[in-house]
């Protein structure tokens, strides 16, 4: 397998995406945060300190996974055509579920906006509610469907 972010001398650079054909593409992610159920019925409720959580929380996946390129610094900048993030409160984990789906028309793909849409957005519920709780976490966090370019589609296992 090779590594397309590295050189034939094993130096880092960004990856010529010039030759590759314009297709549309879509990424799904997801992750969670794992709180206490009385950390999430602060959620469910609307009485967190800060406000809207899940809210908040949506804003910032979204102008996150605009920034994508801004942070991770062998990424491309992309014209993002759609960046949508969903939040669930979910009382089985306990907690709040995140899912986000980014799609462009261009010559590589959008994972990594789409990670870091659901990144932004889970660091965000921990900012919103670490009064209440310092001991959340965030897990799961993977692409779950790829779709469009020359790889052709991906889904994870369930």
């Amino acid at each position: 397998m090779t590594l397309t972010h590295f050189d034939a001398e094993g130096r880092a650079h960004m990856v010529d995406v010039s030759d590759k054909a314009v297709t549309d593409r879509v990424a799904v992610a997801e992750g969670c945060v794992v709180m206490a159920p009385e950390t999430l019925a602060l959620v469910m409720a609307g009485t967190a300190k800060k406000g809207d959580v899940l809210g908040v929380a949506r804003l910032a996946g979204i102008m996150a996974a605009k920034k994508t390129a801004d942070l991770i610094p062998l990424c491309h900048p992309l014209p993002i055509t759609k960046v949508a993030v969903e939040l669930e409160a979910d009382e089985s984990l306990p907690g709040v579920r995140i899912t986000a789906t980014v799609k462009t028309t261009g010559q590589t793909g959008v994972e990594m906006e789409a990670l870091t849409a659901v990144s932004v957005a889970a660091l965000t519920v921990y900012d919103m509610l670490k009064a209440a709780e310092k001991s959340m976490h965030i897990e799961g966090l993977r692409v779950v469907l790829k779709a469009g370019g020359k790889s052709g589609r991906y889904e994870a296992a369930p």
